[in-house]
């Protein structure tokens, strides 16, 4: 099943001009050769048209993760998972059975939940949900529910947040997460995988076999223990924005490897600021915000980091440490926590006044993703 859905999602993928996003027209254009083609359910086929249309929208829109991808089409669809709607997904709680439409009809299936997700899933009614085959082979139904969040934390208090390489996350409040472990980490994975990839391509036949092996053993570990870490450093700003009844002022970072990119640097250097995973962090804080009802407010990077925060007069930042050309001032340390304080400046500017004439500010608006649109306002002034 899950390679007819991705099958109809190339179909619809080459057939349809990619200029076109909406799920309507291209439902419209090809609803009935799928359903010809690839034996889908009339349901089915609409979710496939539904999830081309929505890869486009979000490779369009060019932010974090897609920014590299930004005017290039979707090359093709893998048969790793199938989206579900309440017309072709029902849950029932007595006997943990969930009911899908499947090549041949509705199936019934019994899944095996642990006490976490049984306690999520007590006396809820979801309907949506994805079908998904991970690496080793199993299936998984990866059931989505609602929850309406709180009410968001109204307070003209406002936690800066600077994200960096070597420091991953500073903040006004002092708080540091040093990037040193997670950067030697990722050198020495880097190292491990090109010896092995030497070994998996020139060694004798069994050689190569162990090397791939490993290889595959290896394959995600990075990842996960970055994941691990974001959600740690995540949950601890917005942990520290409860307790002190503060909304979180983050930089707008869409677009900086594109800018980074362009200048000259050794392959190291352009490894680990490729590696940098500063849109995993930052969607990490938006969903526990909501969560938690803590508002997060996503402000222009420009000029935070070489400017005072106490005289707003420019400075000098060299390496690590920042100085203040300003006589009367003469304030220096360290430039990441003066950036997480020209953060918190604009941010509270942007909560105590977010229609003001005379001020720093940013709008508002979210992407397909849902992840939150700094754009600056060039008729203000500071």
């Amino acid at each position: 099943m899950l390679k007819a859905f991705a099958d109809a999602c190339n179909y619809a993928n080459q057939k349809v001009k990619p200029q076109i996003t909406s799920k309507t027209t291209i439902q419209n254009m090809v609803y009935n050769e799928i359903r010809a083609l690839f034996g889908l359910s009339a349901n089915l086929a609409v979710r496939a048209c539904a999830r081309v249309g929505a890869i486009r929208r979000s490779r369009a829109e060019g932010l974090g993760k897609t920014a590299k991808l930004k005017d290039k089409s979707v090359k093709t669809f893998k048969p790793t998972s199938a989206d579900y709607d309440a017309r072709i997904f029902s849950f029932r709680e007595k006997d943990w059975i969930v009911s899908l439409t499947l090549m041949n009809g509705r199936e019934h299936i019994k899944i095996d939940a642990g006490n976490y997700q049984r306690g999520k899933l007590k006396d809820r009614k979801p309907t949506s949900a994805q079908l998904c085959k991970h690496r080793d082979g199993s299936y998984y139904i990866h059931i989505q529910i609602k929850d309406e969040p709180p009410t968001a934390i109204k307070s003209n208090n406002v936690i800066g947040v600077d994200f960096g390489r070597r420091d991953i996350a500073v903040t006004s409040n002092g708080d540091k997460w040093d990037g040193k472990q997670i950067n030697d980490i990722r050198d020495k994975f880097s190292r491990v995988r090109a010896s092995l990839q030497k070994k998996a391509t020139k060694g004798t036949r069994s050689t190569r076999r162990r090397a791939r092996r490993i290889l595959q053993r290896l394959s995600g570990k990075e990842r996960r223990f970055q994941q691990w870490l974001n959600h740690n450093i995540s949950k601890s700003i917005i942990q520290e924005a409860l307790k002190n009844h503060a909304a979180v002022a983050i930089e707008d970072l869409a677009g900086i490897r594109e800018r980074t990119n362009q200048k000259p640097r050794n392959k190291t250097e352009r490894r680990r600021s490729n590696c940098w995973s500063f849109y995993q962090l930052r969607s990490f804080l938006e969903y526990k915000g909501i969560q938690f009802g803590v508002e997060i407010i996503a402000v222009p990077p420009a000029y935070t980091s070489q400017t005072c925060h106490q005289c707003l007069h420019i400075g000098l930042r060299s390496d690590k440490l920042f100085k203040c050309t300003n006589e009367a001032c003469s304030w220096s340390g360290d430039a990441d926590f003066n950036g997480a304080k020209n953060i918190a400046t604009i941010g509270a500017v942007f909560v105590s006044q977010p229609r003001g004439s005379n001020c720093l500010c940013c709008e508002l608006s979210t992407d397909s993703s849902g992840l939150l649109k700094a754009y600056t306002d060039a008729s203000r002034t500071v």
